[in-house]
């Protein structure tokens, strides 16, 4: 049976554009075996990876063009390649790490080589995904120590909202009756004004 061959290619959002993937993968792949995601990369519950890992069969091979458009969590993807070139027997080539290319050297030596690239590449990407997240932290610290507030703003209140509260609270209206006059949320008024029930 001829080896079909199938690209997949991941973007962390929607707003993010898949184009330069797309043209390192075309030179290898028709555009009916092109499978794109528009999500994040932390686990492998993506629609289109699915359907790829799903059609595929033993001796195709799977294009991508970084390791880290496969995945962000190193035991995830070590995990991923072993499920799809030791249990499912597909090939895979990663563009920019030539030595992550099952297709290369299909003797024990270069599975070994593969294997060997594939987890020194997961467990530095893994460090420096912790150091980006500590590092991130940090920052949210020091900008809560300059006075620096997250999330929306705290929407003001009616003048007479402590009128409306109090028909609210004494069964005069309801909770949605409430919500409106004030102009929030059922949520966002149970979550403010339950303790003050």
């Amino acid at each position: 049976m001829k080896q079909r061959i199938y690209g997949y290619i991941r973007v962390s959002t929607k707003e993010q554009n898949e184009e330069r993937q797309i043209l390192a993968i075309s030179k290898f792949v028709r555009e009916e075996n092109i499978f794109i995601d528009k999500q994040s990369g932390k686990d492998f519950k993506r629609p289109m990876y699915k359907k790829l890992i799903k059609r595929a069969k033993s001796g195709d091979l799977i294009i991508v063009t970084s390791i880290d458009r496969l995945g962000r969590n190193y035991q995830e993807i070590i995990d991923q390649w072993k499920y799809i070139t030791q249990t499912k027997h597909i090939n895979i080539k990663v563009l920019d790490m030539p030595l992550l290319d099952t297709t290369y050297a299909q003797d024990l030596l270069g599975t070994f080589v593969a294997d060997l690239t594939l987890q020194v590449l997961s467990f530095v990407a893994e460090i420096e995904r912790n150091h980006i997240l500590d590092r991130q932290k940090e920052g949210i610290e020091a900008a809560k120590l300059r006075g620096v507030t997250f999330g929306r703003p705290e929407k003001e209140l009616p003048l007479n909202h402590e009128e409306i509260l109090y028909k609210w609270r004494t069964g005069t209206i309801s909770a949605r009756m409430c919500s409106e006059q004030l102009g929030i949320s059922r949520s966002h008024l149970y979550r403010k004004f339950k303790k003050q029930l």
